[in-house]
Parts: structure tokens; sequence; C-alpha cells
């Protein structure tokens, strides 16, 4: 069983290693076993990478708003997790959180309130410019490959629409939080030049 499960499922103390994935196998909450390699576990585990880089933005960044925002995301990734961690074709007894429409219209307000105060984009940016600008560009990369996954799943074994709806936003918001970061700092964006040489 995943640490991820264990963490959700356990409410109380847990044994970090099982030896119960030695052979390669997981189970989903509902019980059922599947490979690590199955594109469930893939989709989860990449919610759980993204979580934790998130983790490390929020740690690195200095705004209190951006600390608390972050933390609350990071909340909502573990509902996403546990969402994509049941198995659909069980009768799952446990007490599982639900995807809110708040999730997304919290995002797009946040991506308002920071563009509302950012110069308009008139070219492709790269990544960079300050450490933590970079973070939020990787954040905001992991999470479009979490999108890409969830999306390859939901094609495969449909899942919470939202889920998708709500990634999809926060690669957006995860971008501009990096624009309104270096524009705090007084960083500029660092243009795409395709002809550089």
């Amino acid at each position: 069983m995943s640490l991820f499960i264990q963490q959700f499922a356990a409410g109380m103390a847990f044994k970090i290693y099982t030896k119960t994935g030695d052979r390669g196998t997981t189970a989903l909450i509902g019980g059922s076993k599947v490979s690590k390699a199955h594109l469930r576990i893939e989709a989860y585990g990449t919610i759980d990478e993204l979580n934790s880089y998130i983790g490390l933005c929020r740690d690195l960044t200095e705004e209190e708003k951006t600390r608390a925002d972050l933390q609350e995301i990071q909340e909502q990734l573990f509902t996403v997790g546990a969402i994509m961690a049941c198995d659909p074709e069980k009768d799952i007894k446990m007490s599982i959180p639900e995807m809110k429409d708040a999730y997304i219209t919290d995002l797009e307000s946040g991506i308002d309130s920071m563009e509302a105060v950012l110069p308009p984009m008139k070219f492709f940016i790269l990544p960079g410019g300050h450490p933590l600008i970079s973070h939020f560009h990787i954040a905001r990369s992991i999470c479009r490959r979490a999108e890409r996954c969830c999306v390859r799943l939901h094609e495969e074994s449909a899942t919470d629409p939202l889920i998708l709806v709500f990634l999809n936003r926060l690669s957006d918001y995860l971008f501009v939080l990096a624009r309104y970061t270096a524009y705090l700092s007084k960083i500029e964006d660092i243009p795409w030049r395709p002809d550089a040489k």
C-alpha cells in the first residue's frame, strides 16, 4: 500500500514500510492490487510530486498571502490524490473528500488579482530570473505533466472532470505567480528571442 494511501486512510500510527509493494504492486483505496506502473498510480504519484514541489515553493517564498494560498492548494491536491487513489470499480466504504467548484474559482480569482497589477505580456518568456521564480516554473511544468497523466486516465477510465479543470487552472496560476513574484522583486521577464545565437 502506498504511503499516500496509508497517510489518508490511517488516522492513526502506521508503519512506514509494509513490504507489500516489494513485488511491484500496490493497493488502491478499495483494496484492489495494481501494478505500480499502472496509469492511475502514475497519475496520483505525479500529483504527490507536484504537492511536494509546491511545498518547497511555499517554504521559499516570504510573501505571507502566497504562503497561505500555496498551503491551501496543497490541501486541495491531497483531495485530488485521494480521489485518484480510489478504485472506480469498488464501492468505497470510507469517506473521501470531493472536488469543489470553489477550488477553481479561487484559482481564477488569484490569477485575476495578480494580473491586475502585472504589465501585459507582449512576448513569450523564458523561465528564470531568480531561484524562486524558477521553482514556480518547475512546479508549473510538473502540474502540466500531472494534467497529461490525468487526461490519459480519464480517457481510459472516467474520472471527476473537475480534476482536469483544476489542474489546468493551477498551471495557469503557477505561471502567473512566477510573473507576479518577479514583479514584486522588480525582476523583468526574460523574453524568448527565437533568433538568438
